[in-house]
């Protein structure tokens, strides 16, 4: 079980609940209600359903202000990614989500913190407290900050306090797959502005390519895209 503390979380998400509560509530996983006494603690569930539907207004916001001349359905499909649970997986690993959760105790014995719905969803709740805690500007830095990176697929660029490298390891490791290993397949443009072209790769079967200004955000960004690859391996 983590011993990681709330406040924790609060400092990776940039975000200081006032209503400390509805932070403990979207980090309490329904399995730990029969721990407890009856009615002495809420589970996130509630918080999931308010999030999904944040989520996804937040998210045809910003692809609509991004692509003004895009079709109904390139939008669509482009917001459908953004808010799959491969994709939220990964985003839920880059906060460290799975550190905070509140499971009971058959869930924490059966591996409940690196599930990938279980996970996908506690993202979607954290989003359901902010808004109820600091209403829609809170959550619309948390999409533009943790979801929306995540655009270019294998071509994201990672944010700059995000160590997917870090996250896809230990996603191997829970896999029992080789360990990542990380090329520079390309690059162009002059000396002083240069964009790096990084493949990430585990094994034979799984890889994605990223570009970046750096080798290291390239590297970031297809690590990302492998993790959302690997979501659809992980437990559920």
């Amino acid at each position: 079980m983590t011993n990681a503390a709330p406040g924790e979380l609060e400092a990776i998400l940039g975000y200081s609940f006032q209503n400390r509560e509805l932070l403990s509530r979207a980090l309490t996983h329904k399995s730990r209600i029969v721990d407890v006494e009856a009615g002495t603690i809420r589970d996130n569930e509630r918080l999931e359903f308010l999030g999904d539907a944040v989520l996804g207004f937040l998210v045809s916001e910003y692809l609509l202000l991004l692509y003004p001349e895009e079709p109904e359905g390139t939008l669509s499909k482009l917001k459908s990614k953004l808010v799959s649970e491969a994709h939220l997986f990964a985003v839920a690993l880059a906060i460290r989500a799975g550190d905070f959760l509140i499971l009971g105790r058959g869930e924490e014995m059966n591996g409940g913190r690196g599930k990938k719905a279980l996970l996908a969803d506690a993202v979607e709740a954290l989003l359901g407290a902010i808004y109820l805690d600091g209403g829609v500007a809170p959550c619309r830095a948390f999409v533009e900050r943790w979801v929306v990176p995540g655009l270019g697929g294998a071509g994201a660029v990672a944010t700059p306090d995000s160590d997917y490298k870090s996250h896809l390891q230990e996603l191997a490791q829970q896999l029992k797959l080789p360990v990542p290993r990380y090329s520079v397949v390309g690059e162009r443009g002059p000396d002083h502005a240069k964009t790096f072209v990084v493949e990430a790769r585990i094994g034979r079967e799984w890889s994605a390519k990223a570009e970046g200004p750096t080798k290291k955000s390239a590297g970031q960004g297809a690590a990302r895209a492998v993790i959302e690859k690997l979501g659809e391996r992980a437990p559920s």
